[in-house]
């Protein structure tokens, strides 16, 4: 008989290669399924709710993993895995579930945030793009706004992807301003590789003044990875929350 956890977290990704284990590089499912592994004292498999590139962090993520035996005391699990895992990785909880509840298939949606630093601070710069630039918010607005009358985002998507369909459903797409910061947060059902990042690249050309909204429109109706801006870099990209079809906190 095996017993399903729910792990909830939240990591630093610039020492990262990405959530997904790599053999030879340090991700962060790599880090978590060792460390479990060797707590447990039992080969542990996390399976995560998505895959986050080279130096992206997580607000929240959430993972699942099974074992041969019931685990009774899941904070005290929780405290020794915080003393055990890299600085950069930090566990929330730890639940247990049922059987079938998956991180990544039991999801309603998932919500990204993108920070812009429109001021140099050293303190950050693993946090966000520093742009020194004076973007226009309100037409990066305009296009933000356009993301959520389209479904195939295959302009912001990585080739080659191995995915049945480039089709989301995206329910929130605004860019707001606090202090020094511009933050761009997008939620939606699911989302393609590189699309959150490629979509910030593409709008940051319109708050430039380099891409008018009829040309926004015309790059998302392409579906073409290539008519669309460069991607923007990791550092400011967090996954910032998942929500569930059910509750298990």
């Amino acid at each position: 008989m095996a017993f399903r956890y729910f792990i909830e977290l939240q990591f630093n990704g610039r020492n990262f290669h990405g959530w997904q284990y790599q053999p030879n590089a340090a991700t962060v499912q790599g880090e978590l399924n060792t460390k479990l592994s060797l707590l447990i004292n039992e080969k542990v498999e996390t399976v995560g709710a998505g895959r986050t590139d080279t130096g992206v962090h997580a607000k929240y993520f959430v993972a699942h993993f099974d074992t041969c035996r019931k685990l009774n005391n899941l904070s005290d699990l929780t405290f020794k895995l915080n003393k055990f895992l890299h600085e950069d990785v930090f566990v929330l909880n730890i639940h247990f579930v049922p059987k079938d509840a998956h991180a990544r298939f039991s999801t309603v949606s998932r919500t990204y945030k993108y920070y812009i630093s429109s001021q140099k601070n050293v303190f950050n710069k693993d946090l966000a793009w520093q742009l020194f630039y004076d973007l226009k918010i309100e037409f990066m607005n305009m296009g933000a706004a356009e993301i959520m009358k389209h479904t195939d985002f295959s302009s912001f998507s990585k080739h080659h992807t191995n995915v049945k369909t480039n089709t989301c459903n995206v329910y929130n797409s605004a860019w707001t301003r606090e202090d020094n910061f511009l933050i761009y947060t997008i939620t939606a059902d699911r989302f393609l590789r590189n699309m959150v990042r490629s979509i910030v690249g593409t709008l940051v050309s319109m708050g430039k003044g380099k891409l008018s909204l009829d040309e926004f429109i015309e790059i998302i109706n392409a579906k073409d990875r290539s008519k669309a801006g460069e991607s923007a870099p990791a550092q400011g990209l967090f996954l910032f929350d998942i929500q569930y079809k059910f509750p298990f906190s």
